[in-house]
């Protein structure tokens, strides 16, 4: 992987953590990252249930 790749990937792991506190709003990848686990978690949704 290249350098900016890799400095690339480690903002995006930073930024999912980051839900920018004190801001009007959040970042992208925090609001991602939050949605999907709302999803998972969220027992009516049939992307996540599994094999019944």
């Amino acid at each position: 992987m290249s350098k900016n790749n890799q400095q690339k990937a480690n903002d995006h792991k930073a930024n999912q953590a980051n839900p920018n506190k004190g801001s009007a709003g959040t970042n992208p990848a925090y609001q991602k990252a939050q949605d999907n686990h709302s999803n998972q978690l969220n027992p009516n949704n049939q992307r996540y249930q599994g094999d019944k």
